[in-house]
């Protein structure tokens, strides 16, 4: 846990600087996305979003978290997804034009990665041994964001990406004591269903066995044990079961 936190110190220490010019660029190109989604606005937060994963992988863990077991690991992850964006960005898959749904959820989690530092001080933590916006669990939370508010066809390999670091986010929260990160672990139960829901009723006229509306219940079941089950991990973090 000492080297956890040491690598994080270090790591804001070096790049706050980036990481709120990284944060302005985030605004304006939501900005843009919002009240003018030309072309150039659209192409522009893809190269961001790549930018961005690839910031992860190669400052993030090879140069500060190089103390940590497994950084080449979680380094390779990220590039993956910034490879991700960048064959999105080729094969032209989701325009990143705004959908008109989830209006209230989506601009939540665009916003969530502002929350981060601020849950960090809430819980006693000081600059630079904190969590911040440009982070690993803070920039998934920005992308699940991204993709619910303006992706019409969702890249559903980047979704299990996601939600499979949301899993291994709600292992720090319980091993490593960072609460923060449960931001992501609860707003991945949601976006899980929204997501898969969207995929299963977009295939909805191929034949499927299980059918599309089995599949929409089995998807319900599966959310919402996995929603007890983080519930119960942050309960136990907060030591509430400590007398059972």
């Amino acid at each position: 846990m000492e080297t956890f936190w040491k690598t994080i110190a270090a790591y804001n220490a070096a790049t706050w600087p980036v990481q709120l010019g990284l944060t302005l660029v985030a605004v304006v190109l939501l900005y843009g996305l919002y009240r003018r989604p030309t072309p150039a606005v659209r192409v522009a937060m893809k190269l961001f979003m790549a930018f961005l994963n690839f910031w992860i992988a190669g400052v993030y863990y090879m140069v500060y978290c190089r103390p940590r077991e497994y950084h080449g690991m979680l380094a390779l992850f990220w590039a993956i997804m910034g490879g991700i964006w960048i064959y999105d960005l080729c094969v032209k898959h989701a325009s990143l034009e705004r959908t008109g749904r989830h209006n209230a959820f989506a601009p939540l989690l665009l916003a969530m990665p502002l929350l981060y530092p601020l849950c960090s001080l809430a819980l006693g933590r000081e600059f630079p041994m904190m969590t911040m916006p440009v982070m690993p669990c803070s920039v998934a939370v920005f992308t699940i964001g991204l993709m619910l508010a303006f992706s019409e066809r969702v890249n559903i390999v980047l979704v299990l990406f996601l939600c499979h670091w949301a899993l291994i986010g709600l292992s720090k929260v319980y091993f490593f004591g960072i609460p923060e990160d449960y931001l992501l672990a609860c707003s991945t139960v949601p976006a899980l269903y929204i997501f898969f829901r969207e995929y299963v009723r977009s295939n909805a006229e191929r034949p499927t066995k299980p059918s599309g509306r089995v599949l929409d219940v089995l998807l319900i079941v599966v959310c919402f044990l996995v929603g007890i089950f983080f519930t119960f991990t942050l309960l136990h973090q907060f030591n509430l079961f400590s007398d059972i």
